[in-house]
């Protein structure tokens, strides 16, 4: 296998354009070393056309080259339509994480002066999503139920990965679940921060109520921090996150599969927004974070040159909005392939200059 094989999982409107214009920053004569393509087309006309095989394709390619870097798809709201490839592809893949890590942008003024970067390391699979659910009538009410399901084994996953990650970048683990509310489900991750606490003795653990969380958020500004989430809370927190600093184009999305030990095995990448139909064929969609999502993909991949490549795609970006290009979004005036035009430049003369020295 060549390691520095990705599984491209092309996508829909805005979503495709993205792409597309985002991989200019990877190319051979960019980087200096060839990143191979296999593609898979996961728009919606050819999920319905195979009635979603050719999601089953694209994971089966992703466990095989480990690497996958992913579009914006739509998901259908009709009933017995294909639904949400996201969901198959995080299942398919034994996806147990997603990491989302908002940070300053240069020249945007963060909400509440927030300026360290806050990760929310959350569960990729069950919780609200895929829950049971039914309505029933009970004494002349319609009464609707909901069954959702964790597990200790993902819960000890997102635990570790969280004091990992926080050790590793210097931040501090925050927050978590109801667990006082719901003290047998929730309560489950919690007691696996307790525990991964005990392991990371010197990162510093501050576990809170998911309610206090959001406000203290909005009044915590100095410390960077990491943020272990449910399903269902660290995407309502993701997105909270991602604006805080500015916009939800500004980061990247990582979902996460794991060795039996506890290294990440299949990595995907994408960016957090949606296809955002007003924008599509107008050029003027901000392409940050599907460029950082190419940043992140490359620091998985066994290349030194990848992880050069990536640190100077991550610089180049901020660079980049710091100089005064950025689009629309961030109060610039710059289109989709102008601000990529000029991430492109600042990376070669990186990795130009990085090579003298």
């Amino acid at each position: 296998m060549n390691p520095s094989t990705i599984v491209l999982l092309e996508g829909d409107q805005t979503g495709q354009e993205l792409l597309v214009d985002a991989l200019r920053v990877v190319a051979s004569d960019v980087v200096g070393f060839e990143v191979a393509l296999e593609r898979y087309d996961l728009s919606l006309e050819k999920r319905r056309a195979t009635q979603n095989e050719i999601v089953h394709e694209a994971a089966a390619a992703m466990k095989r080259t480990k690497l996958g870097l992913k579009a914006a798809t739509i998901t259908p709201e009709g009933k017995g339509d294909v639904g949400s490839p996201n969901a198959i592809l995080r299942q398919a893949i034994d996806g147990k994480v997603i990491v989302r890590t908002g940070r300053r942008i240069p020249g945007v003024r963060p909400v509440a002066g927030i300026h360290a970067p806050i990760s929310v390391v959350r569960m990729a699979v069950g919780d609200a999503y895929g829950a049971k659910e039914w309505r029933v009538e009970e004494n002349g009410d319609e009464v609707a139920y909901r069954t959702e399901r964790i597990e200790r084994s993902v819960c000890r996953v997102v635990s570790e990965y969280a004091f990992f990650h926080a050790r590793r970048t210097g931040a501090k683990v925050f927050g978590g679940p109801k667990f006082t509310v719901s003290p047998v489900y929730e309560g489950m991750l919690k007691e696996e921060m307790d525990a991964a606490a005990q392991r990371y003795p010197d990162v510093t653990y501050e576990p809170q109520l998911i309610d206090a969380t959001y406000a203290l958020l909005i009044s915590t500004a100095g410390d960077a921090m990491v943020i272990p989430s449910l399903n269902r809370d660290g995407d309502c927190l993701s997105d909270l996150v991602m604006q805080l600093f500015g916009s939800i184009a500004g980061a990247e999305s990582t979902v996460m599969s794991f060795t039996p030990d506890g290294k990440p095995d299949v990595v995907m990448t994408e960016a957090p927004h949606g296809t955002a139909p007003r924008l599509f064929g107008k050029n003027i969609a901000n392409p940050m974070a599907m460029i950082l999502a190419i940043a992140a993909l490359l620091t998985f991949v066994d290349d030194r040159r990848a992880a050069t490549a990536s640190r100077a795609i991550y610089e180049a970006v901020f660079e980049t909005v710091r100089e005064g290009i950025a689009t629309s979004d961030l109060g610039g005036h710059a289109s989709t392939t102008e601000f990529t035009d000029a991430t492109i430049e600042k990376v070669k003369t990186k990795l130009d200059v990085w090579a003298s020295l």
